[in-house]
Formats: C-alpha cells, sequence, structure tokens
C-alpha cells in the first residue's frame, strides 16, 4: 500500500504495546487503530468470511472504504471461534497481548469461554475494553443498538435541530466515533495503572451513551429542575449571543461565536452600531441575552449584506471568532489543511485511492502515522500465529485445513 503523507519512520508513542482487536463493524474497532496510530501493535481478528463491515457502507471497487479506513494499522487473522479450538486458540492470543477490544453479547464470551473473568485469570495484565450500546450493568445492559441509538438515548438527538422543527440525528457517525475516543482513554489509563502504579489489567466497560452525555454536560448541569425542559434552539445557544449560522451576500455560509462583552463590543463597532445606547443594550451579557433576537438578526443582515469572504476577513481582522462552513471539497483544498497535512493520500491495494484523516492529537517526538489501510483477510495468519503462540507450518496449516483459521 502507497501512504503520502507525515510518516518518517520514528515508533510510537505505543510501540511495544500489543493490542488484540477481535470487535466487529464500525465503533469499537475505531478503540484498536486509534491504538496503531500511536505506534501499538494490533492484530484484527476477523472469523474466516470476515468482518460484516467489509460488505456493506461505502464501497470503491467492491470493497468496503469504512473497513479499511477504522482497520488501518492492523495485522489480520482468521478465526472460527464458533470451534473450540479456535476459542481455545484466542485464549492462548489473549495471554500474549496487553489489551484486548471487543463488542460481543456477554453471552457469546461467555459461550467462548473468553469472558473478561477468564481471560484476565490467565493473564492478570490483560486490560479488556468492551463497547456496548449501553454499558456491562444495569437495566439495559443486554439491549442491542449503535451509535445512532445512544445519540437519541443520551439526550443529544433531542437537543439537535430547528426549534420548531423534529429532533435530527447528524449526518455523521457521531455515536460511534466518540464512544471510540473514550474507550482509547480508559485503554490508556488502564494499561498506565497497570505500568506504572504497579497494578494488574482491568476491564475497561465503555457504552455508547455516556460519551454523548459528556456533550450534553452543560445542558443537564445548566437546567433548572424546577423551570422547563431545554430545548432545541437550533445552531444558537441559550447563553451567548452572537452564535448562528449565517449565510453571506453571495451565498455562502459562516458561523460566528463572538459572546464576550469584549467580542460584541468589537461586533458592534464593526457593523457600526457602537452607539451609545446600542452599547448600553447589548454590551453586557445579561442585557445582551435579553435582546438576544434583536442582536443576532443585526448580525444576520451584516453578514447578508457583504460576500462570505469578505465579511470573514472583516470578523477576524477585528478579533471575531469566526470561520466558513466547509463542506468536504472545501476542507480537502483549504490551505490550513494542507500545510498541517491533515488528510492523508492512500492507496489502498483492494479500494484504491484513498484519503483518511491523519491521526490526533500531534506529540512532536513520537507523532502518531498512518501505515497502512486494513489488511487482507486473513493476511497475517501465518506469521502471527508463528510469532505469538509458537505454531509451526504444519500446525498452521491443519488448522487452515480444518478452517478454524
Amino acid at each position: 500500500m502507497d501512504v503520502h503523507g507525515p510518516h518518517d519512520g520514528r515508533p510510537g508513542p505505543l510501540a511495544g504495546l500489543r493490542v488484540l482487536d477481535i470487535s466487529t463493524l464500525l465503533s469499537a474497532p475505531q478503540v484498536a487503530s486509534a491504538l496503531g496510530d500511536l505506534g501499538a501493535e494490533v492484530i484484527k481478528v476477523e472469523t474466516p468470511h470476515g468482518d460484516p463491515l467489509r460488505s456493506i457502507g461505502a464501497q470503491r471497487n467492491g470493497h468496503s472504504l469504512m473497513f479499511a479506513m477504522v482497520n488501518r494499522n492492523k495485522r489480520g487473522i482468521t478465526l472460527d471461534l464458533r470451534q473450540p479450538s479456535g476459542q481455545e486458540l484466542l485464549r492462548r492470543l489473549a495471554s500474549s497481548v496487553d489489551v484486548l477490544v471487543e463488542n460481543m453479547p456477554v453471552e457469546t464470551l461467555t459461550k467462548w469461554g473468553c469472558t473478561y473473568e477468564e481471560l484476565s485469570a490467565r493473564n492478570p495484565r490483560l486490560v479488556v475494553v468492551s463497547v456496548s450500546t449501553y454499558g456491562r450493568t444495569g437495566p439495559y445492559c443486554d439491549r442491542t443498538g449503535a451509535g445512532t441509538l445512544a445519540e437519541a438515548y443520551g439526550g443529544l438527538t433531542y437537543m439537535t435541530g430547528e426549534p420548531d422543527g423534529p429532533p435530527m440525528l447528524p449526518s455523521i457517525p457521531l455515536g460511534d466515533t466518540l464512544c471510540s475516543m473514550a474507550g482509547v482513554i480508559g485503554a490508556l489509563a488502564a494499561c498506565y495503572h497497570r505500568d506504572v502504579h504497579g497494578g494488574l489489567g482491568q476491564h475497561v466497560d465503555v457504552s455508547m451513551y455516556e460519551p454523548i452525555l459528556q456533550l450534553m454536560g452543560p445542558t443537564i448541569t445548566g437546567w433548572d429542575p424546577g423551570g422547563p425542559a431545554p430545548e432545541r434552539t437550533g445552531s444558537r445557544v441559550p447563553g451567548g449571543v452572537p452564535r448562528n449560522v449565517y449565510r453571506a451576500g453571495d451565498g455562502g455560509w459562516m458561523v460566528v461565536s463572538g459572546t464576550t462583552d469584549a467580542q460584541v463590543a468589537r461586533i458592534l463597532e464593526l457593523m457600526g452600531h457602537d452607539r451609545e445606547e446600542m452599547v448600553a443594550r447589548f454590551g453586557r451579557s445579561d442585557e445582551r441575552l435579553r435582546h438576544a433576537d434583536e442582536l443576532d438578526a443585526m448580525v444576520a443582515r451584516w453578514v447578508g449584506g457583504l460576500p462570505r469572504d469578505e465579511a470573514l476577513a472583516l470578523l477576524l481582522g477585528a478579533r471575531i471568532p469566526a470561520a466558513p462552513v466547509n463542506d468536504v471539497p472545501a476542507l480537502l483544498r483549504d490551505p490550513h489543511i494542507d500545510a498541517r497535512e491533515d488528510v492523508i493520500h492512500v492507496v489502498d491495494d483492494e479500494c484504491g485511492p484513498m484519503a483518511l484523516v491523519a491521526p490526533v492529537p500531534r506529540l512532536s517526538a513520537t507523532p502518531g502515522a498512518i501505515r497502512a489501510t486494513a489488511p487482507l483477510l486473513g493476511a497475517d495468519n501465518r506469521r502471527v500465529y508463528a510469532e505469538l503462540l509458537g505454531l509451526g507450518d504444519a500446525e498452521i496449516d491443519a488448522l487452515a485445513s480444518d478452517r478454524v483459521i
């Protein structure tokens, strides 16, 4: 695979950490891929028929772009966990790694003999990251779901949309990716505790809805239980104005978020509304919020009277937080995105040319890197089973003949 982007061959900060990824689909595999971005050795386990994500979602050349993206920087092996011999191989693999990432039903793990308790009994240093919609405890723990359901259950969907419109889901898999970042934090914290404080491994229980609750934190904390429930406010927020999406005179869209007293003073001056009565009406937050609709409309009219780039330049020149509303083509041609190499261009063996978002955050001495997209199905069987379990060629051939791998 050909990679064009910032990758200078230096080992990442997690070099030496070994991760076993037995998860499927979109959310949980991103936990392992993010660890791989930072240098961990990640081994992706699939059934001999492949992860279901290989055959769904956006396709190119008959292959899944999403699978290639979320399984980057991984070595790939196959293993039939319906067979007792496959289950034993998984237990042996789990004994030779630092972290295991899974999103399987508890009943399935129990049937396999691969629950956290069983795996940690064989490898006390093992950190198991379990991803599920509602977590591993509570009355809903057995419910299946996805990030979309988590967004709705966690309150985000209700709070998204126009005030007089229906609740709306985002156009991106927000819940899935947000959940994966929580899984990465949990994995790193558990490994730090184990390696620095002399502890053992532990179970990291990652639900999809609880990271959504983190987004809802200001709304939950700011609600007065004696008052009305928080409602959708479109692109505005109750505690600050102006903060909205505005349409410029040439049809372009931009966001302005200048809600402090000092910022509003500069906005009023920029719009030519810095007369004493205007400053008295909008200069202080408490007064401004009482006249929020009026100020928002003033900013909308001002932006609407100018081409977007001119309005943006004037706002930025006055140190007002503002940005264009970019679509994907605009992002990919933006000079700042280009200068920071935020999008890496690769040629995948199956999908062909792809654009992948570079790892975050940026580390000065041990940066993350995308070294490869997803492996071919079972591409590393022989090497991984030999290296981790010491199996010889004849044993590996027998496993393949019995369709265990």
